[in-house]
């Protein structure tokens, strides 16, 4: 029986180990943290692609796997809607999705706390060696360890990612914290606000615990807003004691001024339905937003997948769902070739890059104006000029990504 090693348990990882023990191989995953990953994550939207690469597993897939909303609408500065369009979609939360995958996977082949150290490869097959000096071996090994992947970082150093020009803050409240009034309106609508030069979403997702049940669900927001690489993410990565933590912060460490300012902004500039939210959410946290483009795929018996091989903008709502297309492809390009890997990890290269590029390609110009607004207004190019409302709308994580056009 063939061995398939993981790096990386989040979904990329847990869909490949999904696939590969579909197809008859034998897979252990390896997690370097050391917890159980359910409780972390955010909200995210799906697309009927990922509902269907779950049910192609035999995994549930159903209504419970989100909240649908029907229509999208645009709020202005004064809480007014100006533009409403029809576009149903279930909106989820990666715990969601985790736990699906999680629970469908052997607990004892899924290890927690192990950490990377390096890749041996030779004629017979690849290694991975661990921190603690453990060695695992296998016939391939899979990093689908994220953006800051310790995989591709052996395999191709040079491939870095690019930071966009702007952040994303998230926050999620209950549902039952949202006010009656706020609730009958916006609850089961997709909700913008467009301020010059940012992005704000909101959403229902499921609630703690991935709860969808009515009153218990969850309130989810995503506001993109230009910050400087120079100064301003700096300032908002360091912590109370001066200490900067880079281009990322754990949440709890965002000093309370920067969660202050970040409050005030949302009073001035978003329409006042959304701002009691965002007042409301107890730790918003931000990420800085990257591109990633990695020119190969495939390195001897050693394979990228997931964030780890490709980074879109969250614009195009299709990181979970590339992940699954990705290693779905892997399973199926292996199975088609009867286990000859040369053939079917040709194949996952070539299939798999072209969709991410252009994944990433339509990320950037969805994100273009938001990257832009550092620049003085009249420098801007055409595409990098704020699109008007209902394009936004139609566009940000839509099914406007034609899957099948891109694999073309």
């Amino acid at each position: 029986m063939k061995r398939a090693l993981i790096i990386g348990g989040s979904l990329g990882g847990l869909f490949a180990a999904n696939w590969l023990r579909a197809i008859g191989w034998d897979v252990a995953v390896f997690e370097r943290v050391e917890d159980d990953l359910a409780s972390r994550g955010a909200g995210i939207g799906t697309h009927e692609e990922l509902l269907a690469v779950l049910r192609r597993l035999g995994l549930p897939a159903d209504e419970s796997i989100g909240v649908k909303v029907q229509q999208r609408i645009c709020l202005d500065r004064n809480g007014r809607v100006i533009r409403s369009i029809d576009l149903p979609q279930f909106m989820s939360a990666w715990a969601r999705v985790y736990r699906v995958l999680k629970d469908a996977f052997p607990p004892s082949a899924y290890r927690f706390g192990t950490t990377l150290a390096r890749i041996e490869q030779d004629l017979s097959g690849i290694t991975a060696v661990f921190t603690d000096g453990s060695r695992e071996r296998g016939d391939l090994l899979i990093g689908a360890d994220g953006i800051r992947s310790t995989v591709r970082e052996q395999l191709a150093p040079a491939v870095q990612p690019r930071y966009a020009g702007y952040v994303a803050w998230r926050g999620m409240a209950d549902e039952w914290d949202v006010p009656p009034e706020v609730h009958a309106e916006l609850f089961e609508k997709y909700t913008f606000c467009l301020p010059d030069g940012e992005m704000m979403l909101s959403y229902p997702v499921p609630g703690r615990d991935n709860d969808t049940r009515l009153g218990r669900r969850g309130y989810n927001f995503i506001w993109y807003r230009p910050t400087d690489a120079r100064s301003q993410l700096p300032q908002l990565c360091t912590d109370a004691t001066g200490r900067c933590h880079g281009t990322a912060i754990p949440p709890p460490l965002i000093r309370a001024e920067v969660v202050a300012q970040f409050h005030a902004d949302a009073r001035a500039l978003l329409a006042p339905q959304i701002a009691g939210i965002v007042i409301r959410t107890a730790q918003p946290f931000f990420q800085a937003i990257f591109d990633l483009e990695s020119p190969n795929l495939v390195y001897g018996r050693a394979v990228l997948l997931g964030d780890a091989a490709f980074v879109a903008r969250p614009h195009v709502g299709m990181g979970v769902t590339k992940a699954a297309l990705d290693a779905e492809c892997l399973a199926q390009a292996i199975r088609a070739a009867g286990d000859d890997l040369d053939p079917a990890l040709a194949r996952y290269d070539r299939e798999r890059r072209l969709f991410g590029a252009r994944i990433v390609a339509r990320a950037q110009r969805l994100g273009a104006y938001l990257e832009a607004h550092h620049k003085p207004a009249s420098q801007r190019t055409g595409h990098e000029r704020q699109p008007p409302p209902e394009t936004i709308m139609r566009e940000i994580g839509s099914m406007a990504v034609d899957i099948q056009a891109l694999t073309t």
